[in-house]
């Protein structure tokens, strides 16, 4: 149903999950538990894919869960993400995090178990090698206003050493940023090369520096500079990866990532405010902090929003994915007299993550509005009435149910539906015998929408689906009042 669709083939993404349930990797964190940190207690996060995503509100705790994960590491220190302020700052106290994770070099057929804890005013570690790369938010500083870089300043600036970028580096950074990366170099500012400058060169040949880069430019350079220089196997940990990038950048730094993870058997962690960071991704990637919480899946930032309470509302109701979204946002426009705007629709990446956002959204006791979930017809035994759990209509998937309902009746709304398709009405033949065709020859109903739109001139699969809904909700209007009937009571009317 999105438009968005990903380099990254879905065998590619099928072959980093299997690896990681396997645990065919020399170092991996698989697992870590929050026993007391700052607003989490007995909190367990799994890392099922090699690129994991924090989400979360400002304060929900995603950096602390990217620092809980470095800090087994003995490279990472951890004042880096938990510093204390001597008699000021007591909030340590008893602090505590449990790992599970591979390290062949320890052991070379197990998995291994370690602490870390904040005892005695200090931390104690079972801490492991690693090597660990750590991007924080610093990386998205101006040159202009880099403290480091005022010896790069001035007309006189010559550089201890020039370093061209490898043709790997240019080549995935060009592949991020959407434009050419030749003549690049990394100027070392000091002699210790511990203090580094980019410079770039223009198309007409002229140089330029750093302190002319956009923020978003620098930072990719340098991160990826980093990570293929990089020993197989490293640790990861991006703050706010979205920073200085443009959208369609910020995808592709992730799907570059994940390419990471394939050649590399690097393990990457990054927090995001952004859901094009998120569009590569599988739904067990995704973890999202709140609230003391945690919780894994697709969850998107307004879906985030509308669970905290950032959003106003007066219902929420979660399913299981975009096409179940569509289906109710149409049955309740069919219904009448209901206040859309009120109503915030959530596809939360399957029935388990629906499940529980429903369940913990209605026992807060901090929520100003209820929620309801609506899952796939054929999820019949998790089908709750009390916990507002309820089904679509249908005992399979949502999709085939509504195709083969439209289907039905074809010939009658053959017009309706091919003017809801956006198409001639001259074209209603074409569409009957699409449709009739398309419920032999498809195998998966998920993609049903987007092969009848590509055999009717290349129609968008959402505007398929929409018109399929329309006709639907038309056809049987007592359908649509059953399904909004479970929990129309808590529908909010005009």
């Amino acid at each position: 149903m999105a438009d968005y669709r990903s380099e990254i083939r879905d065998s590619e993404i099928t072959a980093l999950e299997d690896k990681v349930t396997r645990s065919s990797y020399h170092k991996y964190l698989k697992r870590l538990t929050l026993k007391k940190v700052r607003g989490f207690k007995d909190r367990e996060i799994s890392f099922d894919f090699p690129v994991t995503a924090l989400i979360g509100p400002n304060g929900g705790g995603k950096t602390t869960i990217l620092g809980a994960a470095g800090l087994i590491y003995a490279s990472v220190p951890p004042r880096r993400f938990f510093a204390k302020s001597g008699k000021y700052d007591s909030s340590m106290k008893d602090w505590s995090v449990e790992y599970e994770l591979i390290d062949r070099d320890v052991n070379k057929r197990l998995p291994i178990s370690r602490v870390a804890n904040f005892k005695q005013a200090k931390w104690n570690r079972t801490a492991v090698e690693r090597q660990v790369l750590i991007f924080g938010v610093e990386r998205t500083v101006p040159a202009t206003e880099r403290k480091d870089l005022t010896k790069a300043v001035g007309g006189s600036f010559v550089a201890a050493s020039e370093v061209a970028l490898t043709p790997a580096v240019a080549g995935h950074v060009a592949a991020i940023l959407g434009k050419p990366i030749e003549g690049y170099n990394r100027l070392s500012v000091d002699t210790a090369g511990r203090i580094t400058i980019f410079a770039g060169r223009t198309s007409g040949g002229d140089q330029y520096s750093e302190f002319h880069f956009g923020a978003g430019e620098a930072s990719i350079i340098r991160i990826v500079s980093a990570i293929e220089e990089a020993s197989d196997g490293t640790m990861i940990l991006i703050e706010e990866i979205e920073n200085g990038l443009h959208p369609v950048a910020t995808r592709r730094v992730v799907e570059y990532l994940i390419d990471v993870a394939a050649r590399k058997s690097c393990q990457v962690i990054f927090t995001t405010h952004s859901n094009d960071a998120l569009a590569p991704l599988p739904a067990r990637a995704i973890w999202a902090a709140y609230s003391g919480e945690v919780l894994q899946g697709k969850l998107d930032i307004a879906a985030l929003r509308t669970i905290t309470g950032q959003i106003d509302a007066k219902l929420a109701v979660f399913v299981e994915d975009s096409f179940a979204k569509l289906m109710v946002t149409s049955a309740l426009r069919v219904l009448g007299d209901v206040e859309i705007d009120a109503i915030k629709i959530h596809a939360m990446g399957g029935a388990g993550p629906a499940i529980k956002v429903n369940e913990q959204h209605n026992i807060d006791p901090t929520s100003t509005f209820p929620s309801v979930c609506l899952l796939d017809g054929d999820q019949a035994e998790l089908a709750d009435d009390v916990k507002r759990v309820f089904l679509l209509p249908g005992s399979t998937l949502p999709e085939s149910y509504v195709f083969s309902r439209v289907l039905d009746r074809i010939d009658v709304v053959a017009a309706r539906l091919t003017a809801a398709m956006q198409l001639p009405l001259g074209r209603q033949e074409a569409v009957k015998n699409v449709v009739r065709q398309r419920a032999l020859t498809n195998r998966d109903r998920h993609v049903i929408w987007e092969q009848i739109g590509e055999d009717l001139d290349f129609t968008a699969g959402f505007i398929v689906a929409s018109a399929f809904l329309a006709v639907w909700g038309q056809e049987y209007p007592q359908e649509v009042q059953e399904l909004v009937g479970k929990f129309v009571d808590l529908v909010p009317k005009r």
